[in-house]
C-alpha cells in the first residue's frame, strides 16, 4: 500500500494503482484505537470492560464470501450475518468507590479460559449478575481454528473463569442467537446435528424465471436489495435459516432439544419466565420483498417447551402500501407486559394496513394473561387510537402511557391510562408536533426489574415520572432531568445541563428488588464533555429535590486525537432568503486566526431533510459543546489539512399544510446552500473561490443537484454512495411517498443524472460495489459518471471493491480519503497566485483547464 505524499505531481496521482493511503495528519487520526465500551451488572456491583479492535477491519474480511438472500447478507462459513463487529477481550471490575476507568493493569479480573484466536460477540449478564453468557467465533488467522458457526460461552462473574455451554452444537445467529430464561436456563438457535452439505445449484437451469401477476393485484414495493432470484436461492436460504432450539442449564451444563427444526426468528420468555412466544417465518417465499414479510407464525409455548396455542398467522405480506404509517395487516408488536408476570399484549390495524383508509379506530391494542390463552380465552380489547398506535409503555397497574403518532401532519399523542382499569379511558399527557423540538418534554425514563424487564421510573410511589430530555432551544441542546407529575402536568426540573458543558442522563443505577425510585436515594449515570473535552462518564447520587446531586468520576480516557485537541467549533445562526431560520457548525483548524491565516480552503458536508414546518425547520438541534467525535470518513478530518468545514449546515425542504416538500427541492436546496455560502463569505475566514460541497447517501445527491442548480457557489463536489436518477427508485425514497406516476414532474426535477448536461464543475463519485441500501445500486454512480463523462464533465468514479452502503475496510476507508484529500487539493488548493494572496475576487480556471471557479457572491 503505497502512502500519498500531499506533494506528489498530479500526473503520478492518477497513474498509481491499488489503495492508497491519505496524508500522514489524517491516517493517525483514522487510526487511533477506540475506548472500550462498558457494561454494568443488573445489580450495579460490577462493570464489564469489552475491549475493542482497531476501528477499521482489513479488506481480506470483507472479501470473505457472502450470500445475499432474501434481503439478508449471510456468512455461510459462520452461520450468521455477514461483517460482524466484535470485541477482544472482556474484563471485570468491582464497582468501588474509588474506581476510576481505564484502571491500573492488574487491578481487574480478566475473563480467561478463551481458546486463542477467537472474537467474542453477543454479551449478556444473568439477570442475577452472576454469569455473563457471549458467543465465540474464530478470527480465521492461520493459527486460529478453522471457521465454523458461532460458539456459546458463558463465564462466572465472581472468577472469570468461562467455559463452553455447548461444546456439540454451533449456533445458528442469522436471525437469533441465545436468549436469557431465567438465571440458569439459556434458549439458543443452535445449528441442526443432521444438516448435511448445502444444496448445490443445478449446472443447467431447470427453466425460465417467472414471476406473475396476472390477477392483477396491486403490490407496490420500494427498490429492495439482495432477493430471492431462483428456486436456487429459496432452498439456500431454508438451509441457512433453520434451526434448533436448544434448552441448556447454565449450572450443569445440561442441554435438551426442543422441538422441530424452522427457521426460528426470534424467542421471547414472559417475565415471570414461565412462558415462551416463539416465532419463525415459513414457505411460500417471495421474489420481491425481503424476509421481514415473508409468512409468520407465532406460538406461545410452555416452560418446558411445549406449544400450547398459535397466537398469530401473518401470511406473505407484498401488498403493504409504500405510504408512512403502513403496517402489516394482523397482529403487530406481539410480547408480554413487562409489569406483569405473564401477560400478553399486541396490536391490530383496522384500516387494512393502510393509511388512506378512513376509519376510527385505527389500531385497537389488545391483551391476554398467557394461561387465560392458552385456554383458549378471547382477547381483551385494553384500547384504542385514531392514529397509528406506536405501542404501550407499561408502569404498573395505575398507570400505562399509550403512543400515537401521525406522519403526514408530524402529530404526535401521548395518553395516560390505568392498566387496571382500562374502561375508565385515556387522557391526553402530550399532543404535540414530532418536528417541534423546543416543546419537547422529553422521555420517561425506564427502570430494570429483578426478572430483568423495563417498566416506567415511577417517583416515590406516586403517579409522577422522571422526564429526561435533549433541552434543545435556540442556544443549543441542554439536556434535563424532569419530575412529571402525571395527573396535573405540572413539571419540577431538577438538573439542566450548563454551559461550557454538554451532559446529560442515562441509565437508573436502583435497586432491583422492585422498590419505587425514591429522589432522597437516586443515582444514574451521567455523560460529560465540551468542544475540548471528549465524553466521561459520572456517578450522579441525589439525597432529594432541594439539594443538589453529588459526583464521582467513573472514567478518565484521553483525548481521541491530540492534533485537533484545540479546533473551533461555533454554531452559527443565519436567514434563508425567504426568511426562514438556518444553523451550521463552523469548524477552524487549530491555531487558526484570520489575520495571520488569510482565507481557508473550506468543505461544505451537509444532508438534506423534509419538513412540515417551517418553524421547526430553523430550530437547532445541537450544542456549541458538544465534543467534535471524528468518525472514520468525517469531513472534519480535514481540520488537520488546514481546511474550514462547514458541518451539517441546515438544508430543510419544506412544505406546510396539503403541499409536498419535494415539489420545491431545488428551489429550496440551492437558496439554503446559497445562504450558507453568503455567511460564510460575511465571516471572512473563507476562500469563496475554494470551497468544496459533499454529501453521503442523499448527501451524495444533495451534492450533485448543487452542481447541477447552483454551479456558482462550489468548486467540485464529493458525492458518496448516492442515488441520482430518481426513475431507478419509482416507488418512493427518504421522505417522498408518492410514486413517479403520481409525480413525474418531482421524479424528474429532482433527478440531477438527468441535468448531467448542466454540471460543468468537477464532481468526484465514491460507491461502494456491494451497496445494499434500499436505491442506492452501484448502477446509480456507474450511469451518472457515464451521463457526466458524456457531456464532458470533469468527473472520477470510485468503486470500493466489497464495501456496502457504509464503509468498513481500512483499506477502502483510507483510499476513500485519499481520493477526497486529492479531488480537494486539486480543485480547491491548487489555486492562482492572486488567490493564494488572498484575493479570492478574480475568476480562475481550475487546474484541469476546464470551468471556472465561482466569483465570490459580491460579483454575481
Amino acid at each position: 500500500m503505497a502512502a500519498h505524499a500531499s506533494a506528489a505531481p498530479q500526473a503520478q496521482r492518477e497513474v498509481a494503482t491499488g489503495y492508497r493511503l491519505p496524508p500522514k495528519e489524517i491516517a493517525e487520526i483514522v487510526d487511533h484505537p477506540p475506548e472500550p465500551n462498558l457494561s454494568f451488572s443488573p445489580d450495579r456491583k460490577k462493570v464489564l470492560q469489552l475491549d475493542r479492535p482497531p476501528p477499521n477491519p482489513p479488506i481480506t474480511e470483507l472479501a470473505r464470501a457472502e450470500l445475499k438472500l432474501a434481503g439478508l447478507r449471510i456468512d455461510a462459513e459462520q452461520w450468521s450475518r455477514s461483517r460482524m463487529g466484535y470485541n477482544t477481550g472482556l474484563a471485570l471490575f468491582d464497582m468501588t468507590d474509588d474506581l476510576v476507568l481505564p484502571p491500573p493493569e492488574g487491578t481487574q479480573t480478566r475473563i480467561h479460559g478463551i481458546p486463542e484466536g477467537y472474537w467474542i460477540n453477543y454479551v449478556t449478564w444473568s439477570d442475577d449478575s452472576r454469569w455473563l453468557a457471549f458467543t465465540l467465533r474464530s478470527t480465521g488467522a492461520a493459527d486460529a481454528p478453522p471457521r465454523g458457526p458461532l460458539e456459546l460461552w458463558v463465564a462466572d462473574v465472581e472468577t472469570g473463569t468461562a467455559r463452553p455451554l455447548l461444546p456439540d452444537f454451533g449456533v445458528n445467529s442469522i436471525f437469533d442467537d441465545y436468549v436469557w430464561v431465567d438465571n440458569d436456563t439459556i434458549i439458543a438457535t443452535v445449528v441442526p446435528r443432521d444438516v448435511g452439505p448445502p444444496p448445490a445449484r443445478p449446472p443447467v437451469p431447470v427453466g425460465p424465471k417467472i414471476q406473475d401477476n396476472t390477477e392483477g393485484k396491486l403490490a407496490q414495493a420500494r427498490t429492495y436489495p439482495d432477493l430471492l432470484k431462483d428456486e436456487h436461492d429459496e432452498e439456500l436460504f431454508e438451509y441457512y435459516t433453520t434451526s434448533q432450539l436448544a434448552f441448556i442449564t447454565v449450572s450443569t451444563g445440561e442441554v435438551k432439544l426442543v422441538g422441530p427444526a424452522r427457521m426460528y426468528t426470534d424467542i421471547t420468555p414472559s417475565p415471570d419466565a414461565q412462558w415462551l412466544l416463539i416465532a419463525w417465518i415459513e414457505r411460500p417465499f417471495s421474489f420481491n420483498v425481503p424476509c421481514g414479510r415473508f409468512p409468520k407464525r407465532v406460538e406461545l409455548w410452555d416452560r418446558q417447551g411445549k406449544p400450547v396455542k398459535e397466537l398469530a398467522y401473518l401470511p406473505l405480506a407484498e401488498d403493504i402500501p409504500i405510504a408512512f404509517n403502513s403496517v402489516r395487516q394482523g397482529p403487530r408488536s406481539l410480547g408480554f407486559r413487562s409489569d406483569q408476570p405473564a401477560e400478553l399484549t399486541w396490536i391490530e390495524c383496522q384500516d387494512g394496513g393502510d393509511p388512506a383508509v378512513e376509519v376510527s379506530p385505527r389500531d385497537i391494542v389488545y391483551t391476554l394473561p398467557a394461561a387465560e390463552a392458552a385456554a383458549g380465552a378471547p382477547p381483551r380489547r385494553f384500547t384504542q387510537t385514531d392514529l397509528r398506535c406506536g405501542g404501550v409503555a407499561w408502569g404498573r397497574g395505575d398507570l400505562a402511557l399509550v403512543y400515537e403518532s401521525w406522519w403526514k401532519t408530524r402529530r404526535s399523542i401521548v395518553y395516560t391510562i390505568a392498566p387496571d382499569n382500562p374502561e375508565a379511558g385515556m387522557k391526553v399527557l402530550f399532543d404535540r408536533n414530532s418536528e417541534d423540538a423546543y416543546t419537547s418534554p422529553g422521555s420517561p425514563a425506564s427502570r430494570r426489574t429483578a426478572n430483568g424487564s423495563y417498566v416506567l421510573a415511577m417517583v416515590d410511589d406516586e403517579r409522577k415520572l422522571l422526564m429526561q430530555g435533549t433541552g434543545a432551544s435556540p442556544e443549543g441542546n441542554r439536556p434535563f432531568l424532569d419530575v412529571l407529575e402525571v395527573d396535573t402536568g405540572k413539571t419540577e426540573r431538577l438538573w439542566q445541563s450548563s454551559p461550557p458543558h454538554l451532559e446529560y442522563t442515562s441509565s437508573l443505577f436502583c435497586d432491583l428488588d422492585d422498590a419505587p425510585i425514591r429522589l432522597a436515594d437516586m443515582k444514574l449515570l451521567l455523560s460529560r464533555e465540551s468542544a475540548t473535552e471528549p465524553p466521561q462518564i459520572y456517578i450522579q447520587s441525589w439525597s432529594g429535590q432541594d439539594s443538589p446531586p453529588t459526583e464521582r468520576k467513573l472514567t478518565d480516557f484521553p483525548h481521541p486525537y491530540p492534533t485537533l485537541k484545540n479546533i473551533q467549533k461555533e454554531i452559527v445562526r443565519y436567514k434563508r432568503a425567504d426568511g426562514l431560520d438556518l444553523s451550521a457548525t463552523l469548524y477552524l483548524p487549530p491555531g487558526y486566526d484570520k489575520e495571520r491565516g488569510g482565507k481557508l480552503p473550506c468543505l461544505l458536508w451537509a444532508y438534506p431533510k423534509e419538513y412540515k414546518s417551517k418553524d421547526a425547520a430553523g430550530q437547532i438541534r445541537t450544542s456549541p459543546h458538544q465534543f467534535s467525535g471524528i468518525g472514520s470518513t468525517s469531513p472534519l478530518l480535514w481540520l488537520s489539512r488546514k481546511y474550514a468545514i462547514l458541518d451539517g449546515p441546515a438544508m430543510p425542504i419544506v412544505a406546510e399544510g396539503d403541499a409536498e416538500p419535494n415539489d420545491t427541492y431545488v428551489e429550496q436546496l440551492t437558496a439554503s446552500a446559497r445562504a450558507a455560502v453568503e455567511e460564510l463569505d460575511r465571516r471572512g475566514v473563507v476562500d469563496l473561490a475554494r470551497i468544496a460541497v459533499g454529501g453521503h447517501s442523499y448527501g451524495a445527491f444533495m451534492a450533485a443537484n448543487l452542481l447541477a442548480h447552483a454551479p456558482d457557489l462550489f468548486a467540485c463536489g464529493i458525492a458518496r454512495s448516492g442515488a441520482y436518477n430518481r426513475t431507478l427508485t419509482p416507488f418512493g425514497f427518504q421522505a417522498e411517498e408518492r410514486t413517479i406516476w403520481q409525480a413525474a414532474d418531482t421524479y424528474s426535477a429532482m433527478s440531477p443524472f438527468l441535468q448531467a448536461h448542466r454540471i460543468h464543475k468537477p464532481l468526484l463519485l465514491i460507491h461502494g460495489e456491494d451497496d445494499n441500501n434500499t436505491g442506492t445500486f452501484p448502477m446509480q454512480s456507474e450511469r451518472f459518471y457515464s451521463a457526466l463523462k458524456g457531456h464532458g464533465a470533469p468527473c472520477k468514479l470510485v468503486l470500493l471493491p466489497h464495501e456496502s452502503h457504509g464503509y468498513r475496510a481500512r483499506e477502502s476507508i483510507m483510499h476513500t480519503l485519499y481520493e477526497m484529500d486529492a479531488w480537494m487539493e486539486r480543485y480547491c488548493v491548487a489555486t492562482s497566485d492572486a488567490s493564494a494572496n488572498g484575493n479570492s475576487g478574480e475568476a480562475r480556471v481550475s487546474s484541469n483547464g476546464g470551468s471556472p471557479v465561482p466569483q465570490p457572491l459580491s460579483k454575481l
